[in-house]
């Protein structure tokens, strides 16, 4: 069961920077793994398409030991429609490939958005 907290900044996460609540995306996931997120969203444009952006968001440390600074370096690529069962079939083609080559990957403990904590000052 979600706590208060949880969906609290459940809907903070689905507002603009500004405040307002997000329509241009209907569906997001993030997954965690390891040192990286990704994210897989659903966006619509101003016109009612739906597209998907992935993104990679990777924690990145620069500066001294006694000054570190945080970043975050930011991976995105957008997918349009007519190019999801392209891409789809293509990704299994190389899941089956690396699979056939090392084995199958053992099966990692699945994380549902809440299990995903995030604090970021802006």
């Amino acid at each position: 069961m979600e706590s208060e907290n949880a969906k609290q900044k459940k809907m903070e996460m689905e507002k603009n920077y500004n405040g307002t609540p997000r329509t241009d995306m209907p569906f997001s996931r993030a997954i965690k793994a390891g040192k990286r997120l990704y994210y897989i969203d659903v966006k619509e444009s101003k016109g009612g398409e739906c597209f998907l952006t992935l993104t990679e968001s990777k924690k990145v440390y620069e500066g001294d030991e006694d000054n570190p600074q945080v970043t975050f370096e930011k991976h995105k690529i957008f997918l349009y429609p007519e190019d999801f069962h392209k891409v789809l079939d293509a990704l299994s083609e190389a899941v089956d490939y690396v699979e056939a080559r090392q084995g199958k990957a053992e099966p990692r403990k699945v994380h549902n958005d809440t299990d995903i904590r995030i604090d970021v000052e802006f």
